[in-house]
């Protein structure tokens, strides 16, 4: 018969937002209504502090009969579990799995990673109602049509100015460095998934090859790569960088949907690697072109934190004219050489 195990559970606290429950060598956690950033909080300790008991289990089911929303933070939670109980080598399976967080791990593929299970009977008064997959509203931003329309605007008139200005930039970096026109680099989006962000090359061919001999040159603090003069850079990509003319692409990914013209700064897969849950909030919103990262410096932010700090600055203060009020304040930022923006 199963028990309540809560002696391993020392930190929790009285009420147990994660009822943990022990049959033989078997754990089940029940998951909350919501998984969001304090949930998964809680979440995430729930499950290390199951990993880490005396007797290990050897499987691990997490039920999500009764979860209703799951964001970013929930989202990291799940996969940082999931990761921790592959180095114990513990079973780890999805039961009871609702369509709200299905719809989320079919748009972020990991519906093909995790192990999923109909799992027990749930009654139907603890089971929300079968309804079809709906994607979660983690922010305003991500369902306003309206800002979806400024971006289909922008990235139509972006890629018409991109189309013209091309006539001088794909020669220049033909000539200079014979290769591709464009850099394509796999990107994590809303929610995390990975999609390809487009540049015109501004390094060598073999750019993403070096980047390991020169990660021990990395200036920034924390979960991303940058280096001042980085010996990769092409004599015309200094110029695109400078001007920002490299990203000018980017317009085709905000047409897509996959970015938008005002946002976060989009990280790479092996960034997210490195997030704790907190840090996935950031993945809330859609990545932008531009953002307060973008505005004050990028160039010049040289902690991990700063990125963060600014990306939640952004999803805590957007409105339509935010964006706007950004977008301005990027296109001044461009033609002022002082800035740094690069």
């Amino acid at each position: 018969m199963a028990t309540e195990v809560q002696d391993f559970m020392s930190n929790q606290p009285t009420e147990v937002n994660f009822p943990v429950t022990l049959l033989e060598d078997t754990v089940r956690v029940r998951v909350s209504v919501r998984l969001s950033v304090l949930e998964a909080l809680s979440f995430k300790q729930t499950c290390e502090e199951v990993i880490a008991a005396n007797s290990t289990p050897k499987k691990i089911i997490i039920d999500f009969g009764q979860t209703t929303f799951m964001d970013s933070s929930g989202l990291g939670a799940l996969v940082s579990n999931f990761k921790n109980a592959q180095e114990k080598e513990i079973e780890f399976v999805l039961q009871n799995v609702t369509p709200q967080v299905m719809a989320v791990l079919n748009l972020t593929a990991l519906v093909d990673v995790f192990t999923i299970e109909e799992g027990e009977f749930v009654p139907p008064s603890t089971h929300p109602r079968r309804r079809e997959e709906q994607l979660p509203e983690t922010h305003p931003s991500v369902r306003s049509w309206t800002k979806r329309l400024i971006d289909i605007i922008g990235a139509l008139v972006g890629l018409v100015i991109t189309g013209i200005l091309s006539i001088l930039i794909i020669p220049s970096i033909l000539i200079d460095d014979p290769g591709p026109i464009f850099f394509g680099q796999i990107r994590c989006g809303w929610m995390g998934k990975n999609f390809r962000m487009w540049k015109f090359r501004s390094m060598c061919v073999d750019a993403e090859a070096k980047k390991a001999e020169l990660q021990k040159l990395n200036q920034v603090q924390g979960a991303f790569f940058k280096i001042d003069n980085d010996p990769r850079i092409t004599q015309v990509g200094k110029f695109l960088r400078r001007t920002s003319l490299d990203e000018l692409p980017q317009f085709w990914n905000v047409l897509k949907g996959e970015m938008s013209l005002v946002g976060t700064r989009p990280p790479t897969p092996d960034e997210v690697e490195c997030y704790e849950v907190p840090e996935w909030q950031r993945l809330d919103v859609k990545p932008g072109m531009t953002g307060e990262w973008q505005v004050n410096g990028r160039s010049s932010i040289r902690n991990f934190e700063d990125v963060i700090r600014l990306d939640l600055e952004y999803q805590k203060n957007w409105s339509l004219m935010y964006d706007l009020k950004l977008i301005f304040k990027t296109v001044a930022i461009l033609f002022n050489k002082s800035s740094g923006a690069m």
